[in-house]
């Protein structure tokens, strides 16, 4: 009888073992960890990141795991996993995938940090369940998109809640038969909408439940709760549902000998696809002689698959300049940076930025390479005219931070929370923990007296 693609996915998850993934995954997963504190960090700081906080810790319940930036109380794992994931996504820095659809870590780091203070897993079989969380995440964007995010929803919960389910049923040690539930009722909660773009909290809000959602089918399979095999590939499963140009066979391709787990890092404070223009704003920035006031016209290309996003000339919060290329570019001309403190609502009604934002013009060039490239025409009031193209910007694969650059990111973002040692100790010990270190060790550094 032929498995359908959850029991293929369950056999596979439940006898991963550690040293079958390759030596390389496990320090891309360790790196991904070490962002993702760092982001979380940053992001308990926000409004959202401290609403979600106090949201979990007034729910209440079993103490199980902490809250990041939270304290030394501890709520139950769930609640952990939503007001963690939402803190990450906070600030627009948390790590994404090379077709910018889709943040790995809000979901699957929040669900698997959470279940392994639960659980006190050792580092290395935290890393593994990170491994095997993005693995299925990846997977289920590859079996439905690009279809999934033309209809109006967002991979990073959708397919999320796939890996963060993935990542709690490892450090849970679910057999096959409970995986397979586990992912039915993840199917069932999964969810997400693209209307998130706003002056609101929203976007923050989205990953939130695809963590809880995660760790909650996984504890109730483990209590014997049954769900349905056939959740993706069903009729009325989740790539019909989700997907008009669904690929089912992208779920289990290469199962085992690939790990289609491609992972890219932002260093500015903003909606990926913006980072492209970002590095083209600071390129011509860098050549030009001319202070901003002198600039006359601009022109941005980019490839029509985002050529219609991020277009808002006039955000009225942070959260609506962070997914606005106009501002972003206007204020990356004028500051030389776009990290978190350029993106602050006192910022807005810069009238430098104002006059750059209305001015910049975007066009679809279908002639570009890539989805997210970007080029950009400056004219000055001289005559001086300057062009850059990015095509991979900085933080992709092709285009990688240092780990210089890295730590750097993670002490500017925790060192308000944690202070400098602290940040220190932190990334020393993340850089063992896929050697045994005690997750519990981990969870005592990025929390706050």
């Amino acid at each position: 009888m032929t498995k359908t693609a959850s029991e293929q996915l369950a056999h596979h998850f439940v006898n991963l073992a550690d040293d079958a993934v390759p030596a390389k995954v496990r320090k891309d997963a360790a790196t991904l960890v070490r962002d993702y504190l760092g982001v979380a960090l940053g992001g308990s700081r926000t409004g959202s990141g401290r609403i979600a906080r106090q949201f979990a810790v007034e729910t209440g319940g079993k103490a199980e795991a902490s809250l990041i930036g939270g304290g030394s109380a501890k709520v139950p794992a769930v609640h952990a996993a939503f007001a963690n994931a939402i803190a990450s996504h906070s600030i627009e820095l948390d790590d994404v995938d090379v077709l910018a659809l889709f943040h790995f870590s809000p979901p699957v780091v929040s669900a698997a940090l959470a279940v392994a203070e639960r659980v006190g897993a050792s580092g290395s079989e935290f890393i593994t369940a990170v491994v095997a969380g993005c693995d299925m995440m990846a997977r289920a964007s590859n079996a439905t998109n690009f279809s999934l995010r033309n209809r109006g929803y967002h991979t990073t919960p959708t397919c999320g809640v796939f890996g963060a389910t993935i990542a709690a049923a490892r450090l849970l040690r679910l057999n096959e038969e409970q995986v397979v539930s586990a992912l039915g009722m993840a199917g069932a909660q999964a969810s997400g909408l693209m209307e998130m773009y706003g002056p609101s909290m929203q976007k923050r809000f989205n990953p939130g439940p695809a963590a809880r959602n995660g760790v909650t089918s996984a504890l109730m399979a483990q209590l014997g709760f049954t769900g349905t095999a056939s959740i993706f590939e069903g009729e009325r499963g989740f790539c019909r549902a989700f997907s008009d140009e669904s690929d089912i066979g992208a779920l289990t391709r290469d199962l085992g000998s690939d790990f289609p787990i491609y992972i890219e890092y932002k260093p500015y404070s903003c909606a990926r696809p913006i980072h492209n223009a970002i590095d083209c704003a600071l390129n011509v920035r860098a050549e030009m002689d001319e202070p901003a006031e002198a600039i006359a016209s601009m022109k941005m290309w980019r490839h029509p698959a985002w050529a219609h996003y991020h277009l808002n000339t006039a955000p009225k919060t942070y959260h609506e300049a962070q997914v606005s290329l106009p501002y972003s570019v206007a204020v990356a001309l004028i500051d030389g940076a776009a990290l978190f403190p350029q993106y602050q609502n006192e910022r807005l009604a810069d009238p430098q930025i104002v006059r750059l934002s209305n001015m910049l013009e975007v066009l679809p060039d279908d002639g570009l390479p890539r989805g997210v490239s970007c080029l950009l025409e400056l004219t000055t009031a001289s005559g001086k005219v300057y062009r850059s193209q990015v095509d991979h910007p900085r933080g992709s694969i092709e285009n990688p931070m240092s780990e210089a650059d890295l730590n750097q990111k993670v002490h500017l973002l925790a060192e308000p929370s944690i202070g400098a040692q602290g940040v220190a100790g932190l990334i020393a010990d993340l850089g063992q923990i896929d050697s045994g270190l005690p997750v519990s060790m981990i969870a005592a550094r990025f929390t706050v007296a």
